[in-house]
């Protein structure tokens, strides 16, 4: 069984975007700050439907205080589905011919494209045993 997770959105100005969504009914339900990675998370979803999230993705500034910015939809990040078997879904995918970007080389996480690019998020329920071939896999990613 495949459950939609969240969707992933890069923003420049969380405080205005979480104020955004606050308007349209979204209210927070958690956060993670990463210093070592940079960056914040904010999870948003509607009253009643926590399980179908918002994820707000703030990189923080440069050393040199600059912003990245994101241009031609850059800002999209990525759509998120928590599957009973992250090895078998690749396995499945692969076999069709869909490149996995991120083998799930830890048992938890992988991501795929769209035929359009669109990335996807693939997130094992719990966490599984490193199982080959999967385990061995470069850490480059593409497969």
């Amino acid at each position: 069984m495949t459950r939609y997770l969240h969707t992933m959105i890069r923003v420049t100005d969380p405080d205005a975007t979480i104020a955004f969504f606050n308007l349209l009914g979204l209210d927070e339900t958690r956060r993670i700050e990463s210093e070592q990675g940079r960056f914040t998370l904010v999870y948003l979803a509607c009253k009643g439907q926590e399980d179908a999230e918002v994820e707000l993705t703030y990189n923080w500034p440069a050393e040199d205080g600059s912003f990245e910015t994101y241009e031609g939809g850059r800002n999209f990040g990525h759509l998120a589905f928590q599957v009973e078997d992250i090895y078998a879904t690749c396995q499945t995918l692969a076999d069709a011919g869909i490149t996995i970007n991120r083998p799930p080389r830890d048992g938890h996480m992988a991501f795929v494209k769209t035929p359009d690019g669109i990335s996807i998020e693939l997130l094992q329920n719990g966490r599984l045993a490193p199982r080959e071939p999967w385990a061995s896999m470069a850490n480059s990613g593409s497969w």
